[in-house]
């Protein structure tokens, strides 16, 4: 048997004894010598891979995490962080499974009766079964959702709970998520980076997978829609939300429309989302935010990232809501304390995963007892928020308060005890992780997930994912949130057949789906920042002389270095100095280089480059994972010399230019790779313009010509054009008027023009839209044009068209609050 460095000779004698916690009963319940089985196999597995070095394994699922792009965001922070997956998975034998998949469908289905209930016929409240306050003590209680009718009839499409395992091997629910349960995501992500690393090891083990869940979960969602061939959208708060990632990866996997509330609009008690063809029927939304922001008009006024009148068009049966406006009413810990009983009401059965022990302070017999055994239980809100007492709205063991925290707890429980709980303070059994090399046991809590399938009944994820505890201490309260993830392995003692969700038959299809306009509006910025911040690495390299091919090798005229100097001030690049005067002194140069690189200029490019992250968050399910990766890699540096300076920006426009490269020759030809090439043929437009003003006027020098030849990347093809040297007419004709040069002003205008004119419009009598007229306007004003008249006015005149080009392809295309469902006449199906 193979062996570990660092070590102990291990086996099912190691497992017994390294572990003691983890065997009988608790790594894998029931069959202890299967159990330790699998764990030797598992080990023994990963020690060929790693050739006996676990973190060899750990540092590849680690790069694997930053490879697909799992992260997260903590509250009140601004940058993600990848997501902590331990290369350690938690194994569950097939039989010990069987009661946890059981327990959790029971819970969900019994959580849907009760949501049923409350918002329905409130026999539970007339029958005193259940208290009133369970309802209206609840912030996530709406009374306006009361005798609402859902589409599809369940409350409750999909499900997550918390669970904890004893010493002694037995399951037990810690918490219950039904507002918009969030990790599964994570959980498919953790399969996947595992998967690669494992390899064939995975195969081996015959682990249950997860695609026939996410099969069950979408197609739950489309059978309660009316229409056959429903279109699905995913409801995210944002880029910012805690979760963003996992719901931008979940959205692409299912096939779902990833949607913001100002994608969305209601129409006739119909929703629709915003494109870039009008109007377009969403039959159903998976929802990722809490219900008083997703109408403004029906829960809370102030919140803007809601859709108003989405009540309405849900109301109406057209629109299925998942989960259903109010249903994290039953999340509270004081509705646990309640569900045992409730159970046997329901359902005739017991539960089959118990709650931790609850008692809820609103009860005076409860209430004695939790004062009676405070310094054994942990205090918890009863409905959230942050009771007195309790400021940061987290539990607390009673034993471990100080005298001042222990008299404002109690203050807070004789003055309003329904605000508080007493549960039992849970043990947590152990599984074995790699910390600093060495295998420790630490305490877990593992995630499951439900959802509803299009037969009605409950779906549980093979697996979910466990999160570790940082410390030795096993209790789940001391454990809070949890340092690491872990996936969660069902073992099967026969091979697991592939799932997938693609159909065994599907119909061949090219079209290309929906673009959002949203999402047409960020790739169109995106192109235009990626070309701009290029364009200014271009100046920075000129000013520095990093590019320039000046017969001789001779420094630039003092009035060329001054030109370029300029444009990096006007561009917004740079800024000036006091005088707005800039000399030829180098000191000079690299102080405006230094500032066009990472000053807080609107075109500097740290700036561009915060720009370009900040829209490929917000576009994530669109790009590729190279295109992410490439984003989300920071721009460094600052504080070099020249040379340095000259090094870094070559660095990072090699890195400009594997984005333009991955763009044109990995994206479809779809919409969305036309807004995105829009974009930066109109930002190359303009800078092709602005440079022709600064050194192609009447006046200009050799020096001024082979900086624009350089800047316009089109030294190689004047050479080879022309033997006699640089002259200002064919240089002219060169960069701004030859259709068949892809860097000059004609290229990027017929360009323009084609996208235009394969785009969808709205009008249906044959006519040009204002964009397609005034980009043809453009281009017969290039086509007729000569390069001995092309002095500065008229090239002043081409920009200006080109802006105003650009203003009519957002007018028409993008988001303008209200207006494009005014204007928009067209509804699609």
């Amino acid at each position: 048997m193979a062996q570990l460095p660092g070590l102990p000779g291990w086996g099912e004698g190691w497992i017994a004894s390294y572990l003691p916690r983890a065997t009988s009963g608790d790594v894998l319940r029931g069959d202890t010598g299967r159990g330790a089985r699998w764990w030797s196999q598992l080990l023994e597995g990963m020690a060929g891979l790693s050739d006996g070095n676990l973190m060899r394994l750990q540092d590849r699922i680690n790069r694997q995490v930053v490879e697909i792009g799992t992260a997260f965001r903590l509250p009140g922070e601004e940058h993600e962080k990848h997501w902590p997956l331990s290369v350690m998975p938690l194994l569950i034998g097939e039989d010990e499974w069987r009661g946890i998949e059981q327990g959790v469908a029971q819970r969900a289905e019994l959580l849907d009766k009760i949501l049923d209930d409350m918002f329905g016929g409130q026999a539970l409240f007339r029958d005193g079964a259940l208290p009133a306050v369970m309802a209206t003590g609840s912030p996530h209680f709406w009374r306006s959702m009361i005798g609402v009718k859902v589409p599809g009839g369940h409350r409750l499409q999909t499900y997550a709970a918390d669970l904890g395992r004893g010493p002694d091997g037995e399951w037990r629910v810690l918490a219950d998520y039904s507002r918009a349960p969030s990790g599964a995501g994570y959980a498919l992500e953790n399969r996947i980076a595992a998967s690669r690393v494992m390899g064939t090891l995975y195969k081996q083990l015959n682990i249950r997978r997860h695609a026939g869940f996410f099969a069950a979960f979408r197609d739950g969602l489309a059978a309660a829609c009316q229409r056959s061939d429903p279109r699905i959208g995913l409801l995210t708060p944002g880029r910012y939300n805690q979760s963003y990632p996992e719901q931008a990866h979940l959205a692409r996997y299912l096939g779902f429309l990833l949607v913001e509330g100002e994608d969305l609009a209601v129409r006739d008690q119909q929703l629709y989302v915003r494109t870039i063809e009008g109007l377009k029927r969403i039959d159903a939304l998976w929802r990722r935010m809490d219900t008083r922001f997703i109408d403004p008009l029906a829960f809370d006024s102030q919140s803007a990232i809601g859709v108003p009148g989405l009540m309405d068009a849900m109301a109406a049966g057209n629109t299925v809501i998942a989960n259903a406006p109010g249903a994290g009413v039953i999340e509270s810990a004081a509705m646990s304390a309640f569900l045992p009983a409730l159970a046997r009401r329901l359902t005739g059965e017991q539960l089959l995963l118990p709650n931790i022990a609850t008692w809820w302070c609103g009860q005076p017999h409860e209430a004695e007892h939790v004062l009676a055994m405070f310094d054994d239980l942990l205090i918890a809100p009863a409905f959230g928020g942050a009771p007195p007492g309790l400021d940061d709205g987290r539990a607390v063991i009673g034993a471990e308060l100080g005298a001042a925290a222990r008299a404002a707890l109690m203050a807070g429980l004789a003055r309003r005890p329904q605000d508080y709980v007493g549960q039992e303070v849970v043990r947590l059994s152990t599984m074995p992780a790699l910390a600093d090399g060495t295998m420790t046991p630490r305490p877990f809590t593992l995630r499951v997930f439900a959802a509803r399938g299009a037969d009605g009944r409950w779906a549980v994820m093979p697996g979910g994912f466990a999160r570790l505890g940082g410390e030795d201490d096993v209790r789940a309260a001391v454990m809070g949130e949890g340092v690491l993830s872990a996936d969660v392995c069902i073992l099967s003692d026969h091979p697991v057949a592939p799932v997938s969700l693609v159909p065994a038959k599907v119909a061949i299809r090219r079209n290309p789906g929906t673009l959002p306009s949203r999402v047409a509006d960020n790739l169109f910025w995106l192109g235009r920042y990626l070309e701009r911040g290029e364009n200014t690495l271009r100046l920075v390299r000129a000013t520095l002389g990093g590019t320039i091919d000046a017969d001789g090798g001779a420094a630039l005229l003092p009035a060329t270095l001054a030109r370029l100097t300029g444009l990096l001030i006007s561009s917004g690049a740079s800024v000036a100095t006091k005088d707005e005067e800039i000399t030829a002194r180098d000191a000079d140069v690299l102080t405006l280089a230094q500032a066009a690189m990472d000053g807080p200029g609107l075109s500097s490019v740290r700036t561009l480059w915060g720009h370009v992250h900040a829209i490929g968050e917000g576009a994530r399910d669109r790009l590729s994972a190279d295109v992410w990766r490439l984003i989300d890699t920071p721009v460094a540096g600052g504080g070099e010399d020249a040379a340095g300076l000259l090094d870094r920006a070559t660095a990072l426009q090699e890195r400009f230019s594997a984005l333009a490269g991955l763009a044109a020759e990995n994206m479809g030809r779809t919409a969305a790779w036309r807004f995105h090439d829009m974009g930066r043929r109109i930002e190359r437009a303009v800078l092709v313009c602005r440079l022709l003003r600064s050194f192609a006027g009447d006046a200009a020098s050799a020096d001024d010509l082979t900086v624009l030849l350089d800047l316009c990347d089109s030294q190689i093809s004047y050479r080879a054009r022309y033997m006699t040297g640089l002259s200002l007419a064919p240089v002219r004709d060169l960069i701004a008027l030859d259709p068949y040069n892809p860097r000059s002003l004609a290229y990027q205008v017929r360009a323009i023009g084609k996208h235009l004119g394969v785009l969808p419009v709205l009008r249906d009598d044959g006519m040009a839209e204002d964009q397609q007229s005034l980009a043809i306007e453009l281009d017969g004003l290039i086509t007729i044009a000569k390069a001995e008249a092309l002095d500065t006015p008229a090239v002043m005149a081409v920009e200006n068209r080109l802006l105003a080009l650009s203003e009519a392809i957002g007018r028409r295309y993008f988001l303008q609050g209200s207006e494009t469902l005014r204007q928009s006449n067209m509804v699609l199906a």
